[in-house]
């Protein structure tokens, strides 16, 4: 006798198809990564922002919002474009902390991506562990999250590090 149980192999083996097909769509369309940004109200005056963003021309937008649905997190943006492109493009975006840590990670530690995305995912996921750790609240933590983040997404050489290393007071300087 057949089962109406929506838990059953046939929808089980339906979702691993579909899992797939997101690690697939995030290998050619999505990105992670770690900017670092001057903000004032830190304790050392720059903040680091793991993101994990997928984007689609706005034709597109519904395979992000079923990404949303899926990952339960994250929202849908439009980027309206003002330069000669016909259409705008559509971002979803997560970048709270837990959603990223709980959510995202352990679901490419699972579905692991083929191209260099997977290394890039790698170094996004050494942030999200050293930010577990609150190194990101010290310099020399601050400074070890950066040299990663240099790596990342075949970033042109910038001049990030010799900014935080030129820019950040020291933990003693820091008001307390």
């Amino acid at each position: 006798m057949g089962s109406d149980n929506p838990t059953g192999a046939e929808n089980q083996q339906e979702r691993l198809s579909y899992c797939g097909w997101i690690a697939g769509f995030v290998d050619g369309e999505g990105c992670f990564s770690c900017p670092i940004f001057r903000n004032e109200k830190t304790k050392l005056r720059w903040q680091v922002q793991p993101t994990f963003v997928v984007v689609q021309s706005a034709s597109s937008r519904e395979a992000l919002e079923d990404l949303a649905r899926f990952f339960g997190c994250g929202r849908v943006s439009v980027n309206h474009r003002h330069d000669d492109h016909r259409e705008d493009l559509c971002r979803y975006v997560v970048s709270r902390f837990a959603d990223l840590r709980d959510v995202i990670v352990p679901f490419f530690r699972v579905q692991q991506l083929r191209t260099s995305k997977r290394d890039n995912f790698e170094k996004f996921v050494q942030v999200i562990r050293l930010m577990e750790e609150r190194k990101h609240l010290t310099v020399p933590g601050l400074l070890q999250i950066a040299a990663i983040v240099e790596t990342m997404n075949r970033r042109k050489p910038s001049e990030v590090l010799r900014i935080l290393r030129d820019h950040t007071p020291t933990d003693s300087t820091v008001p307390g």
